[in-house]
């Protein structure tokens, strides 16, 4: 049984699971999908288009899927998906997709600090930690288990690696490759994340294979002479591969 504060809107068009509380004067809109155990505290906003799965708590003045910021946006039918085990803190807003991939996606089990903005058309993924009024531009792509400080800016497009830390007040306009430390002004590879590697289960023989890589990557003038001493030099393990991945089908460039 869902409870619903009198005080509450819930559009009759509106799909709702089981278990959830939702506060008063929150506001759900038609077509939108809420699954279950959700806890949505007072005033959150579900706008049109939001797809919520299970076990999310939402806390005051939060609005998912609402209209994208975007002049090139003509009202397509879009959507929002956020997936279980979320914390979604006060005033975060997540807009929903354009035409360009209709979708924002965010995960599961993340940390979605107060403040901060999912512009539409982005991809989140699960495990993160995004801190209080950091903002997204539009199809920005995070990797799992990335943990990003307050105030950071990234630019469209933009792709963040997994396992990375970031620190507060950066700016970045263009990629930030796996399992690193970026930070200082402007924005730059600050090191490898030993401390959440290993928080994370990494072995040692892992975090050398991957420090070394980043040692090789940024010893060349050009990142494919890196690439290929990467290849030549090192075993090609899981994680050897993703940061060889991340950075040959690096659109924008990565930070150095």
């Amino acid at each position: 049984m869902n409870i619903i504060d009198p005080r509450a809107y819930v559009h009759p068009e509106a799909k709702l699971g089981d278990g959830n509380v939702i506060g008063p004067f929150c506001f759900i809109d038609k077509n939108t999908v809420i699954g279950d155990n959700n806890v949505m505290q007072n005033s959150v906003t579900i706008n049109y288009g939001a797809r919520i799965g299970n076990n999310n708590e939402i806390f005051p003045g939060a609005s998912i899927s609402t209209k994208p910021q975007d002049l090139k946006f003509r009202g397509e039918d879009t959507i929002c998906e956020v997936g279980d085990n979320n914390s979604i803190r006060e005033n975060v807003t997540i807009s929903r997709g354009t035409a360009s991939k209709g979708t924002t996606i965010v995960g599961s089990n993340n940390l979605l600090m107060e403040n901060m903005h999912i512009a539409h058309d982005c991809v989140i993924g699960n495990g993160c930690i995004i801190g209080n009024s950091t903002k997204f531009a539009g199809e920005v792509v995070v990797d799992d288990n990335a943990i990003i400080s307050a105030t950071v800016l990234f630019h469209q497009f933009v792709h963040v690696g997994g396992y990375v830390m970031i620190q507060g007040g950066s700016r970045t306009s263009q990629d930030i490759p796996p399992y690193i430390i970026a930070g200082k002004e402007p924005i730059r590879y600050a090191g490898v994340n030993l401390v959440g590697l290993r928080r994370r289960g990494f072995s040692n023989e892992t975090i050398q294979n991957i420090h070394e890589a980043y040692r090789l990557l940024y010893s060349k003038g050009l990142l494919k002479e890196g690439i290929e001493e990467i290849k030549n030099n090192l075993p090609i393990t899981p994680e050897i591969q993703y940061i060889i991945d991340f950075v040959e089908s690096s659109k924008r460039g990565i930070i150095r």
